[in-house]
């Protein structure tokens, strides 16, 4: 199987599963939640944020977090729909192969990975570690996940790839440490971590 293309990312994906109020998988207090935790877990961890790359942007909902929680950082939204970059202005671009010169103080990827092949995961998995100098935020469904019944088939997209948690963690391994909660700080990072701060290898 292939990743998902540019046409799955239309007007009609987005009226499913971000606008219409039956089939939304988004629940704003939900992210309002989690973008507090993790901006607070960084500033605990002393992480510097000043470049804050959202990649997989879709209809920015942590721009505003960002804005709220680091207000001088910069934010940059990549996307790969056509439609979204058309009708929010970000940058197109997929995880897989975006470039940049300067790597970013803090990276996030919400729910893209688990649309991609094999190949291409691999792929992107090592091209957010030459995105990311500092934090790192995943949320990516697993097979295990499903395996344990707490994801909701009815409302998530069927077409994604059920790749292992193992899979995940071993790609973003080699340039991130898990720090818990979805985040991971690069391995350039120079900040001091406790023990039981950090996940177990």
């Amino acid at each position: 199987m292939q990743s998902a293309g540019a046409a799955t990312f239309d007007e009609a994906y987005y009226r499913r599963y971000y606008f219409d109020k039956k089939t939304k998988v988004v629940d704003p207090q939900h992210v309002e939640r989690l973008g507090a935790f993790v901006c607070a877990y960084l500033r605990y961890l002393r992480v510097p944020v000043r470049r804050v790359l959202d990649v997989g942007c879709g209809i920015g909902l942590w721009r505003d977090i960002v804005a709220r929680q680091f207000p001088l950082a910069s934010y940059h939204g990549v996307e790969f729909s056509e439609y979204l970059c058309g009708r929010y202005g970000w940058e197109r671009g997929s995880v897989v192969d975006y470039q940049v010169r300067k790597p970013f103080d803090f990276v996030i990827c919400q729910g893209v990975l688990p649309y991609l092949s094999p190949p291409d995961l691999k792929r992107a998995l090592r091209n957010l570690g030459l995105l990311g100098q500092g934090a790192l935020y995943v949320e990516a469904v697993t097979r295990e996940d499903y395996a344990r019944d707490i994801v909701d088939e009815d409302l998530t997209d069927p077409h994604i790839f059920r790749h292992s948690a193992e899979v995940y963690r071993a790609g973003l391994s080699r340039h991130f440490q898990e720090v818990g909660g979805g985040v991971w700080l690069s391995r350039q990072a120079d900040l001091p971590l406790f023990s039981l701060e950090c996940v177990a290898a």
